[in-house]
């Protein structure tokens, strides 16, 4: 019997595709995987899309997009100002932010009312929790995004369940009773903001109403916390990643982010013909970096004495006599970069990075070990899988010793020590390099035909087309 894809149709050979809506929170690293997923969809004919954004953010999300999916502009609240994460003051606005969404609803019902051909489901960032009222109300099956690793979300589940360090007990580690392989220390467990904590519980209970939760994962990688998650949480999860390896071609990479700036590529071009080996460096964009932290970085790589690109943001500001002093051996350049082409260059053998799940997930594909120097939200979470679960990273320490974000200044030296270990620590680097190889593969098999990913994608939308059928 042919496949969905081999036939082109979903559920009823006699029936058109099902017509999948999909609504990514406005940040880029939670709308990439999400045109990431209408790219797949579209490509192997499983579904038609359209996708949801605002007028803010659409030329970024439209040059994502291929050519088929339909794109929907809401009119973002003009007192709101920023119309995506990264334009937003700090983590402390973030709250608000996402509260101010909820301004969109109107106009997300009527769009999704009168869509022709009828919504067959809803693709929801769990950010966007009161898409769930909305879904309810229209008779629309609905999955919710949950953009981080499956382990990030079941620890989260047992820090909110155990609340650890809050018992006068004493003791300095959490031992996570399911899993006591895991252990944190309490200073790397830091709590929830609270102007996070009420958006959070709407979050949790937008989830638990929701069809189930897509994973930017795959089985192998974290095969014993989804299953955990299926069999104690729930709803449901659809491990169907890594997204960044739905494309078909490198060259659809280009495409989609641009052509790289030119010196860039001449540069890395010279490393790989050189027969040298070169460190990316990127910190995220959502965040602004210290000047006097952007510093310690400068020092430490120039300390380090090897070959690194330094992406930066915009406004971040570095002593130009650095950039002069590391000229040939190092390249700083500014604004947005091709972290996927960059990643996949033969020269690259490290990654230094914030560990936000995009970027793990992108180095992984590349088999690319990291050296991890997470900063807020899920990232310490997805730094810990790294190092102790995966074993394709090191750890960065702040000055106050911890590993979990958010600490101090992480000074020049231990830039230079994590840095020197990926890329020159011959028994440390080969061990992470060897593991990176055998996870890369792995993921490349996931996302085939045929493979893990591939199968669940397809029976996801299999299912809840039933799902809609039954209900209409």
């Amino acid at each position: 019997m042919g496949s969905m894809a081999e036939a082109g149709v979903s559920c009823d050979a006699s029936r058109e595709l099902p017509h999948v809506v999909i609504f990514p929170f406005m940040a880029r690293g939670h709308t990439i995987p999400l045109t990431q997923l209408a790219n797949l969809l579209l490509r192997r004919r499983l579904a038609t899309v359209t996708f949801f954004t605002t007028p803010g953010n659409a030329a970024f999300v439209r040059a994502l997009l291929p050519a088929g999916a339909d794109v929907v502009e809401l009119p973002f609240p003009a007192a709101q100002g920023a119309e995506n994460v990264e334009g937003i003051a700090s983590v402390s606005s973030f709250a608000g932010f996402a509260e101010a969404t909820l301004a969109l609803q109107p106009r997300f019902e009527e769009a999704l009312a009168s869509m022709r051909p009828a919504a067959s489901l809803l693709v929801a960032d769990a950010f966007l929790y009161w898409t769930g009222a909305s879904a309810a109300a229209l008779g629309v099956p609905r999955v919710s995004f949950l953009g981080t690793s499956a382990f990030a979300h079941v620890m989260r589940e047992m820090f909110v369940r155990d609340k650890p360090g809050s018992d006068a007990t004493g003791g300095s580690t959490y031992t996570v009773p399911e899993f006591p392989h895991v252990q944190f220390p309490l200073a790397d467990i830091p709590p929830l903001p609270i102007s996070v904590l009420a958006l959070d519980a709407k979050m949790g209970m937008a989830v638990a109403g929701s069809r189930g939760v897509i994973m930017n994962t795959f089985h192998e990688q974290e095969s014993r916390y989804i299953e955990h998650w299926n069999r104690h949480v729930g709803p449901r999860a659809w491990p169907i990643g890594p997204l960044c390896l739905a494309r078909e071609s490198s060259t659809d990479v280009d495409r989609v982010h641009g052509t790289q700036a030119p010196s860039l590529v001449v540069w890395l071009d010279e490393k790989a013909a050189a027969g040298q080996s070169v460190i990316f460096v990127a910190l995220g964009t959502l965040l602004a970096v210290s000047d006097a932290q952007l510093g310690e970085v400068a020092r430490g790589l120039e300390e380090a004495q090897v070959n690194f690109l330094w992406a930066l943001r915009p406004d971040d500001n570095v002593d130009l006599e650095f950039e002069e002093r590391v000229q040939g051996r190092g390249m700083v350049t500014r604004g947005w970069v091709n972290q996927q082409a960059i990643l996949q260059h033969d020269c690259v053998a490290g990654f230094l990075s914030h560990c936000g799940w995009n970027s793990v997930l992108e180095s992984v594909c590349a088999g690319v070990p990291l050296a991890v120097w997470p900063m807020v939200f899920d990232q310490p979470l997805n730094a810990k899988l790294v190092v102790d679960e995966l074993g394709v990273g090191v750890r960065v320490k702040t000055s106050d010793d911890t590993t979990g974000g958010g600490g101090g200044l992480v000074k020049s030296g231990e830039i230079s020590r994590a840095v020197r270990e990926i890329m020159l620590g011959e028994t440390r680097a080969s061990a992470l390099k060897q593991n990176a190889a055998v996870l890369a593969e792995q993921a490349a098999l996931a996302m085939s035909a045929g493979g893990s990913s591939w199968n669940m994608v397809e029976e996801m939308i299999s299912e809840l087309c039933v799902a809609a059928d039954t209900l209409g």
